[in-house]
């Protein structure tokens, strides 16, 4: 992809809309094309087979074609481009789109939020302020609801997580349908050739995709956009030849009558139908999912423009073909191309339904870092693919349960039109909850009139209603599928935000307090070793109960110990200069720290980051800044404890970093800055090669003897090494808890956690510098 369009993607504060120019706004929207709408624009391939699947036979007069185009045009209308288009599109999150968006905006704008460890100093984040309008009256008296019961607060995470995993059997179920209705082409050619084989060709296929998955799309992408529109250009210019040579006057099936006249002839048979109808909109949710990759401006114009009119006229195509050749219903589009292109569209048509399905895998590695971030998933590796072009990531251990799902379905069903009735049901659920969280947006966030978003409820929500009924009627013929692997992901996912949770609040209840902390030397006789101790832990104050833990067991830590949390935040990204929050644990003679890393649900923990010397250079500007301007004591916290300040670097210089060639490659030299320097533009650090590193102080007169002793005592303890302490825990629910809960935390996040990554892992520890702390926690 053009990197300039990359660049302006990967910004973790997007430039207001009239300042991009109008040539990166059109680029933006032709790579739209590839990662938006290969899903979407690959429907004209199965609607008409799984409409037309059922009981409906088709009449010569017409009506039910008439009927079904009829309800095409209208469902494409007010889906796509009412609703998403015009209205849910603006309920974007710094840019970005998707449930986990919608639920951002939410837990910001109220105290909606389930995450246990969020601070006072997040809202000083510059993706987090917002200046939202005046609130309404019906405005305040629903965010208050919302903020004093809990149980109304886990539903709202239910109905998130619901929608992701919705999201996820779409990402089993698009692959599957996609690519066997794109190869079942080959049955037009040779009307003999088994189905077997076309199973058999599309499991290859499927493998084939699964398997270049870890490459990233990044190495492919620049076909893409092509490719869709390739498809495009077919389907529409094939749905005009179809028009023109069986049907012109197919357009009268335009008029909302034919609607009404098809359930007055079909009845329940037609009702039942819808299902099939449903599928002409899958895709459509990748609109508002993918915006952060994109702008609304591009997503709106490459719909609008061209995707929309291409598809209508292909569905009219379809249906004038039809009008005139009913027996040809099981293969409508590929029966309806001219016999001398066939062969070029039916390469077209597979590798359209490739791209498709590869937007909907990568859409759901990405539901799965949210939920990650949301602790709602256990752990998993998180591989960023590009360096060039933010959010392209793989998870591999999704990536083969997707893999054996989809071949299971494609095997076990062996059939588009049951596997069409297991997709409209994943399709129609994730839309219908994006309706439920517009609406608390449209009350909460945007605070208009809950009149005005009632009529937003009822409008769409009666649509995706009507369309989830007829849906749900053919849950025995393949519906069942997406209903089984939701249950199963909101089931692991649940058990893990409950056994997360619990834990949490063991820490929390548990933690050591400031006065034993004070007279630790004496008691125990503490020895303090050469070094850097890193104590991981989830807790933002307070000294976690690992630390007494590890004390008691081994009376003696390093001589500069620091408490590390890396938390999420209910925004999509932090820049770079505000992630860290460092302060201060107990008297300065201790020579503790606090550490707090903070990322967005988008942003991804880069294994090649140079954490150690990020976390030193931090510390250092910590020290030397510490109670003075240029730091903002934003988030001072005062605890049982005592008092801990912690400040964050947001107005601070960031170091520079140049690179010498006559330096050594074996040594690199950092400079820690003046104090005076940290106000100047440009900040004066040398940085050679990255095998070791060697920190210096600056010769400043400026600099306190207090302050340069603490900094030389830092540097000697990071030239002394750097340990890493790790709780392995073991959770277990209390005897006095409830058989469910025993079953829950015992048994089911036991298992869990037993076979996902360990922390170690997640974090990217390297194992030599490891101190695993093992400690029972009794929820």
């Amino acid at each position: 992809m053009d990197l300039e369009s990359g660049s302006y993607r990967s910004s973790s504060q997007r430039p207001p809309q009239e300042d991009v120019s109008l040539r990166v706004i059109l680029l933006l929207a032709y790579q739209s094309f590839g990662v938006v709408y290969g899903d979407l624009s690959t429907s004209p391939l199965y609607v008409y087979r799984s409409t037309f699947s059922g009981r409906i036979k088709l009449q010569q007069d017409d009506a039910e074609i008439l009927g079904v185009l009829s309800f095409i045009f209208y469902t494409l209308t007010i889906v796509p481009v009412i609703k998403y288009v015009f209205i849910v599109l603006s309920a974007d999150d710094n840019g970005e789109g998707g449930t986990f968006a919608l639920y951002s905006l939410l837990c910001r704008h109220a105290k909606l939020s389930l995450l246990p460890n969020q601070q006072a100093a997040d809202e000083d984040l510059s993706t987090y302020k917002l200046k939202p309008p005046p609130e309404t009256t019906q405005g305040i008296w629903l965010k208050k609801l919302l903020e004093k019961h809990e149980k109304l607060q886990t539903a709202l995470l239910i109905i998130v997580l619901l929608g992701t995993c919705m999201i996820i059997g779409d990402g089993v179920l698009t692959p599957a349908i996609s690519v066997l209705s794109a190869v079942s082409g080959i049955q037009v050619a040779a009307p003999h050739l088994h189905d077997n084989v076309v199973v058999a060709v599309a499991c290859v296929i499927l493998v084939g995709l699964f398997s270049l998955q870890h490459y990233g799309t990044n190495r492919v992408a620049f076909m893409f956009a092509p490719i869709v529109i390739a498809w495009l250009f077919c389907i529409s210019t094939i749905g005009v030849y179809n028009i023109i040579y069986y049907d012109p006057t197919i357009f009268r099936a335009l008029s909302p009558f034919y609607m009404y006249n098809f359930f007055k002839k079909c009845g329940i048979d037609g009702w039942i139908s819808l299902g099939g109808i449903l599928l002409c909109i899958t895709g459509t949710e990748a609109m508002f999912a993918d915006l952060g990759h994109f702008s609304q401006l591009s997503i709106k114009i490459a719909f609008t423009g061209v995707v929309y009119p291409c598809l209508l006229l292909a569905y009219c195509g379809q249906a004038a073909f039809l009008s005139k050749n009913r027996d040809d219903i099981s293969q409508s589009f590929y029966a309806s191309i001219p016999k001398p292109v066939f062969w070029p569209v039916f390469v077209v048509a597979t590798l359209a339904s490739i791209v498709g399905s590869q937007a909907v895998i990568s859409a759901t590695f990405s539901s799965v870092k949210q939920c990650l971030a949301l602790g709602c998933f256990p752990r998993v590796k998180v591989v960023h693919t590009s360096q060039r072009i933010h959010g392209q990531i793989y998870i591999p251990e999704i990536n083969w349960i997707l893999l054996i799902l989809c071949l299971a379905i494609t095997v076990g069903f062996q059939d588009t039109t049951t596997i069409g009735n297991a997709y409209g049901l994943a399709v129609i659920t994730v839309m219908l909850v994006t309706t439920c969280l517009t609406t608390l947006v449209i009350i909460i966030v945007w605070r208009r009139s809950i009149f005005l978003a009632l009529c937003f409820l009822l409008f769409f929500g009666s649509i995706e209603t009507l369309y989830i009924s007829a849906s749900i009627i053919k849950v025995p013929q393949g519906g069942w599928a997406p209903l089984a692997l939701s249950i199963v992901f909101m089931s692991i996912m649940y058990v893990w935000h409950y056994g997360t949770t619990k834990k949490y609040e063991f820490d929390l209840q548990n933690r050591v307090s400031m006065k034993w902390l004070l007279t630790l030397g004496p008691s125990l006789g503490i020895v303090r070793v050469p070094g850097v101790g890193l104590i991981y832990t989830e807790l933002v104050t307070g000294i976690p109960a690992i630390f007494s833990h590890f004390v008691t067991n081994l009376p003696a830590f390093h001589k500069v110990l620091v408490f590390v949390c890396i938390k999420s935040v209910s925004v999509p990204y932090i820049p770079q200069h505000e992630r860290y929050l460092i302060g201060r644990v107990g008297p300065k003679e201790y020579r503790m720290y606090r550490c707090v890393i903070r990322y967005g649900y988008k942003d991804l923990h880069r294994d090649d980051h140079d954490f150690e010397n990020e976390l030193i250079i931090n510390l250092g500007e910590f020290i030397q800044s510490e109670g003075d301007v240029p730091w903002i004591p934003s988030s001072s916290e005062v605890s049982a404890d005592g008092q801990v300040g912690v400040m964050s670097t947001a107005n601070s210089a960031r170091i520079m970093t140049t690179l010498t060639s006559d330096s050594d490659p074996e040594e690199s030299y950092i400079s820690m800055p003046s104090h005076n320097d940290l106000s100047q533009s440009s900040t004066s650090i040398q940085v050679y090669q990255k095998k070791r590193v060697r920190f210096e102080i600056p010769k400043s007169p400026n600099l306190s003897p207090a302050v340069r002793e603490e900094l030389m005592e830092l540097i000697e303890a990071k030239e002394a090494g750097v340990a890493y302490v790790l709780g392995h825990s073991y959770v277990k629910a209390k005897r006095s808890s409830s058989l469910l809960k025993k079953f829950a935390i015992d048994i089911a996040y036991t298992f869990l956690r037993r076979n996902c990554r360990g922390p170690s892992v997640a974090l990217s520890v390297p194992h030599l510098c490891l101190i695993e702390v093992g400690m029972i926690y009794y929820v």
